[in-house]
């Protein structure tokens, strides 16, 4: 019979998506409901999501009540009922929210309890940066509000659910390294299949209806050609200074091909001439796309044939992936070529992200052989820390059966810091989907 309470909270969430269709946000009347189905499925997460969920609706009737009474005070129409009748919904609200912090609604909620905050926290930064980015763009990013507009919020409490289910996966070190190359993968399929799509006519899958080619050097050689165009830039920065190098090793939408043949060949091993590139060989391709791109704009070359340019940088990337990476079974791509890896290794020393090894390493190796990045070796094993090519996959980490290898961050626990840095990563990878386009 205890059960039956649980029908308060779900009546209160009800009522606020019958408010939010009042006010013709079918998008969040849908994800209210939403949440109402997920209190079925006994998550520990989803109590901690519900009760945000009530409390931000306590915001939203008292601010409706106050809009309410204040139009009928100023018409000077009778308001004490409906003073009353908005009291009563907002007790019901706050009963609700006495009813999922009790103890009866923490047992009822008992799946993956010890995942619980940090999925709640994965399923709150997703939904927080979609909404934050929503607001702030002068046009529609989400293809919900595209095809569908007012629908946007449906959209990204779907994002904001996946957000948090790639995080379960990804919270065992092991899913870490199982999952990680999938949902990369996933990533650069959905993002190319936008593209695609717009270059068969369908405009609306474009950022702004304006092509431009999924070349990662083209971050900082097209706004320097253009002049402007800074949104995937700002992406960019604002990714390497919440997570420093991972850009490069969970959100890239080209890095995840290299990633993909490098596994098609023998298992990676140190390479002392792919070392040496790593910095040598990414600053001359820097210097080569941002100087061909100065050159082109003071020459006045017209943006298409910018693009050829960019074209054949492209593909001579792909063929280093193909034809390089395949055999050495390393991100030759990604360690060697491209300028925004080097951007990326070399700023990220700015987040306080780091992957350390402790002094207890027995130099098995295992860890070797799982670094597609060239970042691990004897040397620096015993420098307690791999080379600045890490992109902090943490395929090394999950191989340590010895435990000597973990993420790091300033004040925390090993353990404590991966999973705070799979929380924002997870978070970023579901906000990436939503918004990042050509």
């Amino acid at each position: 019979m205890k059960k039956f309470v649980l029908v308060i909270p779900v009546l209160a969430l009800f009522f606020l998506g019958a408010h939010a269709l009042r006010s013709n946000d079918f998008g969040l009347a849908v994800t209210f409901i939403f949440v109402v189905g997920l209190v079925f499925i006994r998550q520990a997460w989803v109590r901690l999501v519900a009760v945000a969920a009530l409390v931000w609706g306590g915001y939203i009737w008292a601010d409706a009540t106050v809009d309410f009474i204040g139009f009928r005070q100023a018409f000077d129409l009778p308001w004490t009922r409906l003073a009353a009748i908005m009291t009563g919904v907002i007790g019901l609200n706050a009963l609700a929210l006495l009813v999922l912090v009790g103890k009866f609604s923490r047992d009822f909620f008992h799946k993956n309890i010890e995942q619980a905050i940090p999925r709640a926290a994965i399923f709150f930064l997703a939904i927080l940066g979609l909404a934050l980015v929503r607001f702030n763009v002068p046009f529609p990013i989400l293809l919900a509000d595209r095809y569908f507009p007012g629908w946007g919020w449906l959209e990204i409490s779907i994002l904001g659910f996946y957000a948090q289910w790639v995080g379960g996966m990804m919270l065992i070190p092991k899913g870490h390294r199982t999952y990680r190359p999938r949902i990369w993968g996933f990533f650069s399929v959905v993002f190319f299949l936008q593209f695609v799509l717009g270059l068969l006519g369908m405009e609306s899958m474009l950022m702004t209806g304006t092509l431009h080619l999924p070349v990662p050097a083209l971050i900082v050689a097209g706004p320097v050609f253009r002049g402007n165009g800074f949104f995937m830039l700002i992406l960019f920065i604002v990714t390497v200074l919440l997570v420093g190098p991972a850009w490069c090793s969970h959100l890239c939408y080209i890095g995840a091909w290299d990633d993909a043949m490098s596994r098609l060949g023998k298992r990676p091993a140190s390479n002392a001439v792919l070392r040496r590139l790593s910095i040598t060989g990414r600053v001359t391709t820097m210097i080569l796309v941002v100087g061909t791109a100065l050159l082109l704009r003071s020459m006045g070359v017209p943006g298409v044939s910018a693009i050829l340019f960019a074209g054949v940088f492209g593909l001579v990337g792909v063929g280093i992936m193909v034809f390089v990476s395949r055999k050495a079974g390393m991100m030759t791509h990604c360690t060697a070529f491209c300028p925004m890896g080097l951007v990326a290794n070399v700023f990220g020393k700015i987040s306080p992200w780091r992957i350390r090894i402790g002094t207890d390493c027995t130099q098995c190796g295992a860890c070797f052989s799982r670094c597609r990045y060239n970042a691990l070796d004897e040397s620096r094993v015993m420098l307690g820390k791999p080379a600045l090519s890490c992109t902090l996959c943490g395929d090394c980490v999950s191989a340590c059966v010895h435990k000597q290898i973990g993420y790091h961050f300033p004040g925390l626990t090993s353990d404590t810091a991966r999973k705070m840095f799979i929380v924002i990563v997870a978070s970023l990878h579901a906000i990436f989907l939503g918004v990042a386009r050509i």
